[in-house]
């Protein structure tokens, strides 16, 4: 990566691949192991609803959280059948843990998580990097006075950080019917060098998206943050672009990483593609191929994975659900460059049938097989290529993980 800096609104260049090794979180150095005497509460129980086999991906990774009183947060390893906890770090009281999973930094395959506090919100937390002797050995941090929000740490091929936060700001609305000094919730995307902790990249969302470009209702009050944009997810695109998602705007925007521009959007008022569906497949309920969604994942020959959550929460929270699809699903779409077409060519229903307001994420797995995590619905399942449900585990009600992962991991011998 450039060590160049666009400022406060612009991006520094970024890898031009994704890297190798899956992503992966883990908890900080206070947190106890699983079957420590230190830990007062253990972590929530999985129940297995469906188990047909072919679980060779990997053990799986989740971050459960919720219900605090009766469960510990923290960072969660499975044996692949979901059944035997084989590692967990729990998390320090009123904390919690999201996104974790495995990922590779200096060459070495390591652990990865956030821990903080108000994911979902203006959040406050910090990165951890643990090796496979489940040793903490990097920690990464926020510049430019913000604090690392859990929605994503990637690391790059260049064995940096990117990573996101949020900020606050006020704005004049007026020209969308809000008030002249409304505060706003703006999304910043950063990259960060793992050994200095310098700021090598900051991309803002108010510097490149208009604000009536939100789906998300305007708030009550001047003085009520409004999440306009809501920043999800900064991905490394096939061609070395960065993919962020806007979930309060439906759409995932890639960016130059030299210049910070907008070079297309997908889904949203001001898409750069006509949005169809295959046979077979249906569009939402506003005609749109995504809404409220999560975790983009570029794929090679413009193929695109997506959780699509279709439902979100007034001011993302759980009240007042605004649902533009009955059910959520893990989405593949197929973009044209030259037609300037997005196609859904496949998708994964929610098992039971229902909506996750927040959260979520889907992984493609070797031979195309997926796993997904269902987000604020208590659930993580598998499905087969041709989409039959292979795997379904529950969380006791109240409990559920930001993401899921199934992914391979050999911790060095103790």
């Amino acid at each position: 990566m450039h060590k160049k800096t666009w400022g406060v609104s612009a991006l520094a260049a970024v890898a031009a691949a994704l890297t190798a090794g899956a992503l992966a979180g883990a908890a900080p150095a206070s947190a106890a192991s699983a079957g420590s005497a230190s830990a007062a509460l253990k972590p929530p129980p999985v129940t297995i609803g469906t188990d047909k086999g072919g679980n060779s991906g990997g053990d799986i990774f989740i971050a459960p959280f919720g219900d605090a009183t009766t469960y510990a947060n923290g960072a969660e390893i499975l044996s692949p059948n979901g059944k035997k906890v084989i590692w967990f770090h729990q998390a320090p009281a009123g904390e919690e843990d999201a996104d974790f999973r495995t990922q590779t930094y200096e060459g070495k395959p390591v652990l990865t998580f956030w821990q903080g506090t108000g994911l979902g919100g203006v959040s406050t937390g910090t990165d951890y990097i643990y090796n496979s002797h489940y040793k903490l050995i990097a920690t990464v941090k926020a510049g430019n006075g913000l604090s690392a929000d859990g929605h994503e740490f990637l690391i790059t091929p260049q064995n940096t950080a990117l990573i996101l936060a949020y900020t606050t700001a006020t704005a004049n609305l007026t020209s969308i019917g809000g008030a002249a000094d409304q505060t706003v919730i703006d999304g910043i995307a950063q990259e960060i060098s793992i050994k200095t902790g310098k700021v090598l990249l900051q991309w803002d969302s108010a510097d490149h998206v208009p604000y009536a470009q939100s789906e998300q209702p305007l708030s009550a009050t001047a003085a009520t943050p409004w999440d306009w944009f809501h920043i999800n997810a900064v991905k490394l695109d096939t061609d070395g672009t960065l993919l962020i998602d806007g979930r309060d705007t439906w759409t995932t925007y890639d960016v130059s990483p030299r210049t910070g521009k907008i070079l297309w959007r997908l889904g949203g008022k001001d898409s750069s593609f006509t949005l169809t569906a295959a046979k077979g497949q249906v569009l939402d309920n506003a005609g749109k191929i995504f809404a409220w969604q999560h975790d983009p994942e570029a794929h090679p020959g413009g193929v695109f994975t997506f959780f699509d959550n279709d439902a979100a929460g007034t001011a993302n929270t759980s009240t007042d659900t605004l649902v533009d699809l009955p059910y959520s699903r893990a989405i593949t779409v197929k973009v044209n460059f030259r037609t300037h077409v997005a196609t859904l060519v496949a998708a994964n229903n929610q098992p039971e049938g229902l909506s996750a307001p927040s959260q979520g994420n889907v992984q493609v797995l070797g031979g195309g097989s997926e796993f997904v995590g269902w987000g604020s619905l208590p659930y993580f399942s598998e499905f087969s290529p041709s989409g039959k449900l292979t795997f379904n585990a529950q969380f006791p009600t109240g409990v559920n993980t930001y993401r899921a992962y199934r992914l391979p991991w050999h911790p060095a011998a103790r």
